[in-house]
């Protein structure tokens, strides 16, 4: 099989809009959590997200084609097209049918949805966009990435929750791997911080008030984020033979269900994920240095994953560097995997750990080191993304520093 290599990124986030941008804010600890600037504000109890700030279509679409993408569309093309920039590829001929687009979305176009139904039952309007549905599918932004960059191979959307784009991440690993094709533009996108997504977000009522902070004693919930990441793979030998940079090297992709509830997480079922990416990798629980934790700041989530974390690591457990991401950007939902995915490639190329900033000291539940507050200079072989999503939908990445 093929060794599978990761080429390029590319990233929409809270905290900027490209990697260098993302990565900076990342380990300088510096939140992209801020008021929500909806129209419909004040009708919220939510007064902190992760919102991309100042995101301007016009730099990135003509303006007649910017009506037939929604924002969560937007955000993917300008990602991937970031993606395939650095990574040097010219996607024509043959090798635009050997490359793969798949996109991992949560919701697809909610700003599209949430749009029409305020024009349907607010304004009591008789009819809508005639490409309503083309723009709101959970498959657009799939396509729109796949058009937009001229990817002829197999182009799909993966929707699965908050593990969205991880088991995208991890389709698209094992389709190059197995050589069906060469070359996939994988991640995920999310653009859900509508009236509508929010208002059923604060239903549930795990919303945090002032900041996410999770394995933090004092935590009060999640906070939600939108973005998009892309990564372009490739097999070794295409990657090699064209001198293309080699950011990390993927190894291992492992998913389970837990098979038990909708909303509560299992660390038994997230522990099978973990233990199936590192059998899928050949490794052993000593060869990993840092988790990037799916981590939501929620008191249920945080103390599942710790357990899990527990369970697959045994004794190693307490020498991890964890950290979630998450308290920077917030939880992108289906993008999240992929956002946290390319903290993943940065920390091992520059062997530096982000770190779980709001942190006000150990909960006795949490009981490992996640990095409170500062990033962390240290020697990174391997390391993991874990993505466990709603209704039990596990996906974890395994990911080493590429040495040749």
């Amino acid at each position: 099989m093929n060794r599978v290599v990761v080429t390029g990124l590319g990233v929409v986030s809270p905290v900027g809009q490209s990697v260098r941008d993302y990565w900076t804010a990342l380990t300088e600890g510096r939140s992209g959590l801020s008021p929500p600037t909806l129209e419909s504000t004040a009708q919220l109890n939510t007064k902190l997200v992760g919102q991309v700030k100042d995101f301007d279509a016009t730099k990135h679409f003509e303006p007649q084609r910017i009506g037939l993408l929604d924002r969560v569309s937007q955000f993917a093309v300008v990602a991937a097209r970031q993606a395939l920039v650095q990574s040097g590829l010219s996607l024509s001929g043959a090798l635009a049918e050997r490359t793969a687009a798949i996109i991992g979305t949560g919701s697809g176009g909610h700003t599209t949805v949430d749009e029409g139904f305020h024009r349907l039952y607010a304004e009591r309007a008789t009819r809508l966009h005639p490409l309503s549905i083309p723009r709101a599918m959970v498959s657009a932004a799939a396509s729109q990435v796949s058009m937009y960059c001229d990817i002829k191979g197999p182009s799909y959307a993966i929707s699965s929750a908050c593990a969205s784009a991880t088991h995208a991440i991890g389709q698209a690993f094992h389709m190059v791997r197995a050589d069906t094709v060469t070359c996939a533009v994988c991640g995920g996108t999310e653009a859900s911080i509508t009236y509508g997504a929010m208002k059923g977000w604060e239903a549930m009522r795990i919303m945090a008030p002032d900041a996410c902070r999770p394995f933090s004693r004092d935590r009060k919930g999640m906070v939600i984020g939108e973005g998009a990441a892309v990564l372009v793979l490739e097999t070794l030998d295409h990657a090699t033979e064209r001198g293309a940079e080699i950011l990390a090297e993927i190894v291992g992709f492992g998913m389970s269900a837990d098979s038990k509830d909708l909303t509560a997480p299992d660390p038994n079922g997230m522990a099978r994920a973990i233990n199936t990416a590192l059998a899928d990798a050949c490794m052993t629980p000593e060869m990993i240095d840092y988790v990037n934790a799916h981590g939501t700041g929620t008191v249920a989530n945080d103390e599942a994953e710790t357990q899990a974390l527990h369970l697959s690591f045994d004794g190693h457990a307490r020498r991890l560097a964890v950290s979630s991401t998450k308290s920077i950007v917030g939880h992108a939902l289906g993008a999240a995997g992929a956002l946290e995915f390319v903290a993943v490639v940065m920390a091992l190329r520059d062997g530096i750990v982000p770190p779980t900033i709001n942190y006000l000291g150990p909960d006795p539940a949490c009981d490992l080191d996640y990095v409170p507050n500062n990033a962390r200079r240290m020697e990174i072989r391997a390391a993991l993304s874990n993505s466990f999503a709603f209704g039990g939908l596990n996906a974890v990445v395994a990911a080493r520093k590429f040495t040749g």
